[in-house]
C-alpha cells in the first residue's frame, strides 16, 4: 500500500471515533486532510467542527461542513488530526504543517484525542523529525539560542522558494530544532515552554493522544495509550 492510501485507511477508521449529534474538532496536513474527506460523507451526522487551522477550516466549509469558532463551544467529544512522530506512550511531534499551536488548543477542550497516522510515525525515541516551534518573530534569535543550548540544531523554516520567515496563521513564526533525541519527552515540553518569547512546542507530551489509529499493510492497528 502507497503512504497516501495507509492515511485513507486510518481517515476511514477514525470515522468510527465521531460522536453523532457532537461538534468535532479537526486537525491539519494531509492525513487529516483525508478525515475531513471522510466525515464529509456524514456531515449530516455532525452538529459541525472546530478547526485547527485556516487551511482546515477552508477544506472543511468547501465541504459544507459548519465551522465554529472555538469561543463559542464548551467542549468537544473528540479531536482527531494526524502527527509527524508519536512514541508507544502517545507523545507526539507535531507541527511540520505549521498549526501545532491552534492544534494545542483545539485539543485541549476535546475530551478525547484520537490521532491518526501511517505506521511509519510510530517511533521509539522522538526527534528524527525536527521539533516545530512556533515564536514571536522579535524573539526568534534570542529562542534560537536557548534552543542551540538544549542540544538542537535550531533552523528557521522559510516561507517556500523564499528566504522570507514562513508566518503561521497567528503571525508567529517557526523555528525547527534538528538533532534532538527526545528521552523524557514531557521535561523538554515544560522547559521549552519556560522561554520567553515561545508561543507554544510541537512536543504534545503532557497531553498526549488517547488513541492511535496506525495504517500499516495487515490493516489499521489501534494503539490505546
Amino acid at each position: 500500500m502507497t503512504q497516501d492510501e495507509l492515511k485513507q485507511a486510518v481517515a476511514r477508521a477514525a470515522i468510527d471515533y465521531v460522536v453523532e449529534g457532537e461538534i468535532i474538532g479537526v486537525g491539519t496536513g494531509s492525513t487529516a486532510n483525508f478525515f475531513i474527506d471522510e466525515l464529509a460523507k456524514i456531515k449530516d451526522r455532525i452538529k459541525g467542527t472546530v478547526a485547527s487551522s485556516e487551511a482546515t477550516a477552508s477544506r472543511l466549509r468547501g465541504h459544507g461542513i459548519p465551522v465554529f469558532d472555538l469561543n463559542d463551544v464548551e467542549s468537544m467529544a473528540v479531536y482527531i488530526d494526524g502527527a509527524d512522530e508519536i512514541n508507544a506512550q502517545g507523545a507526539m511531534i507535531k507541527g511540520g504543517g505549521a498549526a501545532l499551536t491552534r492544534e494545542k488548543i483545539v485539543a485541549s477542550v476535546a475530551k478525547k484525542f484520537v490521532c491518526i497516522a501511517d505506521g511509519s510515525k510510530l517511533v521509539e525515541t522522538l526527534g528524527a523529525f525536527a521539533l516545530p516551534v512556533e515564536v514571536i518573530p522579535m524573539a526568534r534569535a534570542s529562542v534560537m539560542r536557548q534552543l542551540a543550548a538544549l542540544g538542537g540544531q535550531p533552523k528557521l523554516r522559510l516561507k517556500a522558494g523564499t528566504d522570507q520567515p514562513f508566518i503561521t496563521d497567528n503571525g508567529g513564526e517557526l523555528i525547527d530544532v534538528a538533532g534532538l533525541k527526545i528521552t523524557d519527552p514531557v521535561a523538554l515540553e515544560e522547559n521549552i515552554n519556560q522561554i520567553v518569547g515561545v508561543i507554544a512546542v510541537g512536543l504534545f507530551a503532557k497531553a498526549g493522544a488517547d488513541v492511535c489509529l496506525l495504517g500499516t499493510a495487515d490493516g489499521v492497528k489501534i494503539l490505546s495509550l
